[in-house]
């Protein structure tokens, strides 16, 4: 029995693709390589094509007897989706909506679901637990919720049993150093400060400084690669003991400011990079932190690798030796 890996070729998935062959499980993926990599895959056998596309799962679902699907084919940029919701829905929700009801012909009723803590929007008070109020402030964070219910509906009308994962920040590299963050448009802190110090960009900035925390930057919760494929595969485990459906927060608990990511990456690098000061990003809240209670209590899940050094190291390791990416 397989275990299929939707988006197995971009950041996280390749990170849990491994994890998973590394414990023992045969695994496929299939990834349309629009903004994943052949090379994140290794060896697993890569079906090139869209999960929109029901021709292309059923030959997928044919020629592999599969036992469940782990699910991160999405687009992911938050102001892509303010610029362009259409994209967005039709890549997020109408490509799920696509998956499920392949899964379904073919009689495959197990998913582990890569959501995001976007879901969650402003929020009220921290750290966020799973039944904190959901208002997401994008099209991407609403599509993300928008396929959860999808699936909660799902279990109730067909029996497919899902854990959805809502992660915070994630960030590092692999242990192994053969995969990392490669994204092109690249819009996430680390990458960029790590870009900053090799000199592929002049600065690093900073938006704002005056938000009510210790150091005037915000503060987010990160969360390794490492820690995210390991809580995949306590999911993954958990389904196919018979387990039923659920959602977790996936954080470290630990916020780390702008501030703090900067000057770790210049302790990690050696490099005084630049460093400028811009006006505040609209909705960008001052503080997010996760609950991760409830995934250490049911799933067992302890995140092991997500301080700051350990993720900044990682990412850097990787960023050394692949100064072009994945350069394909």
């Amino acid at each position: 029995m397989a275990i299929l890996v939707c988006g197995g070729a971009g950041y996280v998935g390749s990170h849990c693709l491994e994890a998973l062959i590394a414990a023992g499980y045969d695994c496929i993926v299939a990834d349309n390589l629009s903004r994943g990599h052949r090379q994140a895959v290794g060896l697993a056998p890569l079906y090139v094509g869209d999960i929109a596309d029901a021709a292309f799962l059923d030959r997928i679902f044919t020629e592999n007897r599969v036992e469940a699907v782990l699910h991160f084919a999405a687009s992911s940029q938050v102001g892509e989706s303010m610029q362009n919701p259409i994209l967005y829905y039709e890549n997020n929700l109408s490509a799920t909506v696509s998956l499920i009801k392949g899964m379904l012909r073919h009689g495959v009723k197990k998913i582990v679901f890569s959501s995001s803590a976007a879901v969650y929007g402003e929020p009220e008070a921290l750290p966020i637990l799973e039944d904190s109020p959901k208002a997401p402030t994008n099209p991407y964070g609403e599509t993300k919720l928008a396929m959860e219910r999808f699936m909660h509906w799902c279990d109730v009308a067909y029996g497919l049993k899902y854990i959805s994962l809502r992660y915070f920040n994630a960030a590092g590299a692999s242990p192994a150093g053969l995969i990392g963050e490669d994204h092109t448009p690249e819009t996430h802190l680390i990458p960029l400060v790590l870009w900053a110090a090799q000199g592929k960009r002049d600065k690093v900035s900073i938006y704002g400084e005056d938000y009510p925390t210790s150091d005037g930057t915000c503060i987010r919760d990160y969360i390794h690669t490492s820690d995210l494929a390991e809580a995949h595969r306590l999911a993954l485990q958990r389904l196919l003991a018979g387990g039923a459906s659920d959602i977790f927060n996936l954080g470290s608990e630990q916020g780390l400011s702008v501030r703090e990511i900067i000057e770790t990456a210049r302790e990690v690098t050696g490099v005084q990079f630049p460093v400028q000061t811009a006006p505040r990003r609209p909705g960008d809240p001052a503080v997010l932190i996760a609950s991760n209670r409830k995934a250490r209590e049911v799933l067992g899940w302890v995140p092991r690798h997500s301080d700051a050094r350990s993720i900044l190291s990682s990412a850097w390791a990787w960023h050394l030796s692949h100064p072009d990416g994945f350069g394909e």
